[in-house]
């Protein structure tokens, strides 16, 4: 009988999230709900950053050579673009609510292992495991998309979007003054800390989202291929973005060398301040979807691709270290940031436009598509910043966005 009790209080509960699931798909996403999944993805996805600014103290304490240290940020990445491909698309599949908690626990699992590492081998481990289960933001992205009405789908993908840029821009900085005053582990107990909190928050304010899909775990990954190549929209608005993430983490990872060395002299500290400027570029994520819901996506795409060749023109303005060249730099964070966040929100539309049953697929394509971008613009302004300095990788971020714009002048004016 208790067991009989049990069964039908669970099927209530779940009756009744699904209930509130539906009540939401009438009467729009209330902002505080769009404000708690904004949050959410900004908190899950800093998990990404926090090691790049500490890779110089990790190593150190936990023995790995100079060489070895690049995997530190190496096998995040690695276990995210896994996390995308394999995670992401059983959103397709899995009640959506109970896979972002499962996959966020897991990420705060991996985060006190991670801060409790003693070898570089259970760090590095860790560091997969975080990369590999912070793709719970790429399920929250979709499912917000899911709750939203058509006329203000934009609006939505791009508020949430913009906790998520939060997250990225803030990350970086946050771990540097943490670990400043403390530790590069406290950041990581840190993280764990929020993230559990974060997982009893939303394990009650969100609404269950159960998929219609009936795919085995096998085929849905199987039609991932067919998605992608008979999905045109898809594959230019990956490219397309491919682009400017090579070009933002071009920018990204150049400039905290640039800033550091002779012609600036910036500590620490102070390459920690000019990060958190770019923050400022996060504004455009909801402008981005606006736009889109207005039809607005062509000529806005455009533009975002006009304004990060222009961040990285403005460059150039200037005597190298001084007050005015890096304020020009502060400017063209700024611009860099908002292209960017503008373009993904308006490509996150556009695929996200294409059909509730295969969004978790076309998250993961879409995401995996132009992280690979990023981390070839990473490699490319690695070398081009060793052998040239700021004039060569500058030169390369340019090119990415001329790129982009030249294949978007190859599409159909029909393409959103």
């Amino acid at each position: 009988m208790s067991a009989k009790l049990e069964v039908d209080a669970g099927e209530m509960a779940d009756e009744s999230a699904v209930c509130g699931a539906l009540s939401v798909a009438r009467q729009g996403i209330p902002r505080w709900l769009t404000l708690l999944l904004a949050t959410a993805c900004g908190l899950i996805v800093a998990n990404l950053y926090y090691a790049q600014p500490l890779a110089g103290p990790i190593s150190r304490a936990l023995g790995l050579s100079p060489v070895a240290a690049g995997l530190i940020v190496t096998m995040t990445q690695l276990g995210y673009g896994i996390g995308l491909l394999l995670i992401v698309p059983l959103g397709d599949l899995i009640e959506n609510r109970r896979l972002i908690l499962t996959v966020t626990g897991a990420c705060a699992v991996a985060l006190i292992v991670g801060a409790l590492a003693r070898s570089p081998s259970q760090f590095l481990a860790a560091a997969l495991l975080i990369g590999f289960s912070s793709v719970a933001v790429q399920i929250i992205v979709p499912y917000a998309a899911h709750l939203a009405p058509d006329a203000t789908r934009g609006r939505v993908v791009g508020n949430v979007m913009s906790g998520l840029m939060l997250g990225i821009m803030l990350a970086r900085p946050t771990a540097s003054f943490i670990a400043h005053v403390s530790s590069w582990r406290v950041v990581f107990i840190f993280s764990a800390i929020v993230m559990v909190l974060l997982i009893l928050l939303i394990g009650r304010a969100m609404p269950a989202r159960m998929p219609v899909s009936q795919l085995r775990y096998r085929d849905l990954l199987m039609s991932m291929g067919e998605l992608l190549t008979t999905t045109p929209i898809l594959q230019r608005r990956s490219i397309y973005h491919a682009f400017l993430f090579g070009a933002f983490s071009l920018f990204w990872t150049t400039t905290p060398l640039l800033l550091a060395g002779p012609a600036f002299h910036l500590s620490q500290a102070g390459i920690g301040w000019f990060a958190l400027a770019g923050v400022a570029g996060a504004i455009s994520a909801p402008i981005a979807g606006r736009g889109a819901d207005r039809g607005l996506s062509r000529p806005a795409t455009v533009l975002a691709m006009l304004v990060v060749v222009v961040a990285f023109s403005m460059t150039h303005i200037g005597r190298a270290g001084s007050p005015l060249s890096l304020a020009i730099f502060v400017l063209a964070a700024v611009l860099l940031d908002f292209g960017v966040t503008a373009n993904l929100v308006l490509g996150q539309r556009a695929i996200y436009a294409l059909g509730a049953e295969h969004r978790g697929r076309l998250t993961g394509l879409y995401m995996a598509i132009f992280f690979g971008g990023g981390a070839i613009g990473s490699a490319l302004g690695g070398f081009a910043f060793a052998r040239g300095g700021w004039p060569a990788a500058s030169s390369i971020g340019c090119a990415l966005p001329i790129l982009s714009l030249l294949y978007f002048a190859t599409g159909s004016k029909r393409d959103p």
